[in-house]
C-alpha cells in the first residue's frame, strides 16, 4: 500500500487539476461569449434543427481571433468570433459555417465531450504508471517518455472522434437538404488556411486528420449510403 501512495496522490492531483481546468474553460466561454444572432445562418441553422426534430439548435460566439468550432460536455455549441469574421468577409459560406454547426451538433449527439472528460482521468492514471514503470529503464526520462505515449494515444482517439463527428454531419447536411458539399468545400479552405501558417505537425500527433483523408472519408460514406438506396 505504501509503494501505492504516490501513484494514488498523483491520480488524486490530476483529478483534482482536471476539475479546476474545466471549470476554468466553463467560466472562460461563459463570459466571452453571446448567442449566434445571424439573419443569414438562421433558415439553414433551423433546417439543421428540423432535420433532427428539435424546435431550436443554440450556438454561441466565443469571442476570441482563432477559427474554430466548439463542443462542451454540457452539449453547448460554440463558434469562434474568427469564424463568423470570415463568414461576414465572404471568405466562408453561409452553408461552409452551417457545417461547422453540424459538426460540433455530431460531437455533442456522440457524447465525444463527454467521453473525453471521463478518459482524461484514466489517462492521467495511465500515464503515471507508465511512468513509474518506465523509470527503472529509461534513467529518469519515464515521464517524459509516458507523456509522448499518451499523447500519442490521445491524438489518436481525438482523430477517430473527428471522423465520427464528420459522417454524422454529413448525414446531417444531406437530410437537412444542404448536401456534403459545403463541408468538403470547407475542408479544403482549411487546408490551404493551415498551408499558409507554416510547416504542418506530424500526423500521428495531429489531433485532426487531414482535410483531404476527411473530404474521402465523408465520399466513401455518400457512396455506401447510394448503395443501400439502390437496394
Amino acid at each position: 500500500m505504501i509503494k501505492l501512495a504516490p501513484l494514488l496522490l498523483m491520480m488524486v492531483y490530476g483529478y483534482i487539476m482536471f476539475r479546476f481546468s474545466a471549470w476554468r474553460s466553463a467560466r472562460e466561454l461563459e463570459s466571452k461569449s453571446t448567442l449566434l444572432f445571424d439573419p443569414a445562418l438562421a433558415p439553414l441553422i433551423d433546417r439543421l434543427a428540423a432535420a433532427m426534430e428539435v424546435k431550436r439548435i443554440k450556438v454561441h460566439v466565443y469571442e476570441v481571433p482563432q477559427i474554430n468550432g466548439l463542443a462542451t460536455h454540457d452539449g453547448s455549441i460554440y463558434i469562434t468570433r474568427g469564424f463568423l469574421n470570415r463568414h461576414q468577409a465572404g471568405e466562408v459560406s453561409t452553408p461552409e459555417l452551417t457545417s461547422v454547426i453540424a459538426h460540433e451538433i455530431g460531437h455533442v449527439a456522440l457524447g465525444h465531450a463527454k467521453s473525453r472528460m471521463n478518459d482524461f482521468f484514466g489517462q492521467n492514471a495511465m500515464r503515471s504508471v507508465l511512468a513509474m514503470v518506465l523509470n527503472r529503464f529509461t534513467f529518469g526520462f519515464g515521464g517524459m517518455v509516458a507523456g509522448w505515449i499518451m499523447n500519442l494515444r490521445s491524438a489518436s482517439m481525438s482523430r477517430a472522434d473527428e471522423y465520427e463527428a464528420d459522417e454524422y454531419a454529413a448525414a446531417l447536411l444531406t437530410k437537412a437538404g444542404i448536401g456534403t458539399e459545403p463541408l468538403k468545400s470547407l475542408f479544403q479552405k482549411l487546408d490551404s488556411w493551415s498551408a499558409e501558417g507554416g510547416q504542418p505537425v506530424p500526423a500521428w500527433f495531429m489531433s485532426h486528420p487531414k482535410p483531404q483523408e476527411r473530404i474521402s472519408a465523408i465520399e466513401k460514406h455518400e457512396q455506401r449510403w447510394a448503395k443501400s438506396r439502390r437496394r
